[in-house]
């Protein structure tokens, strides 16, 4: 007599693991470019490490205020308060995109020093390192306009399913935007202290 034991693919567990999948990579990438940094680091006498601007404390400020927005947000749609959750999920987004215009003012910030990608290799890897981590945070907003747009046209599934499906969706979101937040909080640490 055999046994089949059949498990429930719901869209929590597609969305959720899809993210998942997802991060996996990008911790891969990272994990490969924090080791050549620190490879690069020990190995030629041409490092000379970059002065950290001051304004990249402004912009971890607005990214934990971002991810702080999110839950707000997903407290908001669990509780069914609709309008919360759209204004905290707008409010994440505003802040995601001021966390990249801060980013890019540092970029300036660094370029009127003087301090270019070829300037150096820590000048190099701190480039690349918050470049490809910008572009991975852009992803995260289209994402959440993505989602903004769908609840802003249609309010969000009224029935069962479709609130189901809708915060299933926000919370693999949610996982997606607080891993970015947190590689963020790495690398402040990793290009502030492994100098």
């Amino acid at each position: 007599m055999s046994t089949t034991i059949t498990t429930r693919n719901t869209p929590a567990d597609r969305y959720r693991t899809g993210v998942l999948v997802a991060l996996a990579g990008v911790m891969m990438m990272f994990t490969a470019l924090t080791s050549a940094y620190i490879v690069r680091a020990g190995t030629w006498n041409d490092w000379r490490p970059v002065a950290m601007p001051r304004l990249l404390w402004v912009s971890t400020g607005v990214i934990l205020l971002s991810s702080l927005a999110f839950e707000v947000a997903r407290r908001a749609l669990r509780l069914g308060r609709n309008v919360a959750f759209k204004r905290w999920l707008l409010v994440t987004v505003v802040l995601g995109l001021g966390f990249l215009a801060s980013q890019l003012m540092v970029w300036r910030e660094l370029a009127a020093a003087g301090v270019y990608l070829a300037s150096n290799p820590h000048s190099a890897f701190f480039y690349v390192l918050t470049g490809v981590h910008g572009l991975h945070l852009l992803g995260g907003i289209l994402a959440l306009d993505y989602l903004l747009l769908r609840t802003l046209r249609n309010g969000g599934g009224h029935d069962e399913g479709g609130a189901r499906k809708r915060r299933a969706v926000v919370n693999a979101a949610a996982l997606y935007w607080h891993f970015m937040f947190g590689v963020w909080i790495y690398l402040f640490l990793l290009l502030f202290l492994w100098r």
